[in-house]
């Protein structure tokens, strides 16, 4: 499906090279105060074109509000953006019309719809996500009014990793092009993905994200769990291979007596001395740190010819053209952000309906 809540819930439109892509929101409260500049400012962290270790496509991704705003506040009816496409180059995927990608979902498309827009993959494209940018802030603005925080980071590309979330200053993220709060790791990562785009190749790597200060009493006891949601939401972003939140697929290595996060009183709140949870029991949120990481692979598209099919199964050569990134995830820091913002904002109004007082 193309949408996304319950109750603040998002549908996405539109196609990499059509006219335009946009979001529609359903269910924002209304009287929130919508800060055009905030989200133009969130979209410009995602664009195309923004350095030399992205795509070089250059979109000026401006987003146009239609509706749901009146005097500068949400009227509580649907909330309409729209994102005009400018830099397209169709031509660029022509020689792809009757062939499959590797790794792309020009295959998969094909089969499951007996058409697809081959034009820069069309629906498929990450393209799609500026539209999950847009609605992602209209999500943050909300959550501010919970005092809410929300920071994602590039934790590793390729084998270069940064230190833990806890030693690291985060206000540093956007401090330098790859979106790293550690400098001299940062400085690897760019050299890597320099090299590897010289290479005409791509890279993978981990976003982390964390959010501070959440509400205790988040999500739902079974099957819409926060960290079910958080994984559904992050998931669903192109090119994602795996989630992991709290302790993650270390924690297997503990013992139930390491493991467990002991709770103490501090003022009038219950809180843990450690955080393995990652912020989340029994699907709930505690109130702590909720932290989890975002793997994303090698972007599929590589300047290099490769051996594939065509519609028929004969064997074809894929040469790769087109504007492509060496590495996603320094832009993909707003996406996972964003994503992580609409799973909040719809349980925080979800939990209102939870009990009467």
């Amino acid at each position: 499906m193309n949408s996304y809540g319950t109750l603040f819930r998002i549908s996405t439109f539109g196609e990499s090279h059509g006219p335009a892509i946009g979001v529609m929101i359903d269910g924002c409260p209304a009287g929130l105060e919508l800060d055009e500049s905030f989200i133009q400012a969130e979209l410009n962290r995602r664009k195309p074109g923004q350095s030399k270790i992205t795509t070089q496509r250059k979109e000026d991704d401006a987003v146009q509000i239609l509706s749901g705003v009146f005097e500068g506040k949400t009227t509580g009816t649907p909330l309409a953006m729209v994102i005009q496409n400018q830099d397209q180059r169709s031509k660029d995927y022509s020689h792809i019309q009757d062939t499959f990608r590797p790794s792309h979902a020009d295959y998969t498309y094909e089969a499951k719809y007996g058409v697809r827009d081959y034009r820069g993959g069309g629906r498929s494209s990450a393209r799609e996500t500026a539209a999950r940018v847009a609605a992602g802030a209209v999500a943050k603005l909300l959550l501010r009014k919970s005092g809410v925080e929300i920071q994602a980071y590039v934790s590793q590309v390729g084998s270069i990793l940064a230190p833990d979330y806890t030693t690291l200053d985060l206000s540093q993220t956007e401090s330098n092009l790859v979106r790293c709060p550690d400098t001299a790791t940062a400085e690897k990562m760019i050299a890597l993905i320099d090299q590897v785009r010289l290479e005409r190749d791509t890279i993978g790597g981990v976003v982390t994200c964390v959010i501070k200060n959440t509400p205790v009493g988040l999500g739902e006891p079974v099957f819409d769990k926060l960290h079910a949601e958080l994984g559904k939401a992050m998931l669903s972003i192109n090119a994602v291979k795996g989630f992991e939140y709290g302790s993650g697929f270390g924690g297997v290595t503990l013992r139930g007596s390491q493991h467990n996060d002991a709770f103490y009183k501090e003022g009038v709140r219950i809180r843990t001395r450690t955080n393995y949870s990652g912020g989340i029991q029994g699907g709930i949120s505690n109130g702590e740190d909720i932290y989890f990481k975002v793997a994303f692979k090698p972007v599929a598209t590589i300047m290099q010819d490769q051996i594939s099919v065509d519609k028929e199964g004969n064997e074809a050569t894929v040469s790769g053209k087109g504007r492509h990134d060496p590495c996603v995830v320094p832009r993909a820091v707003p996406i996972v952000e964003a994503m992580a913002a609409l799973v909040l904002a719809d349980f925080l109004l979800r939990a209102k309906a939870a009990r009467i007082s």
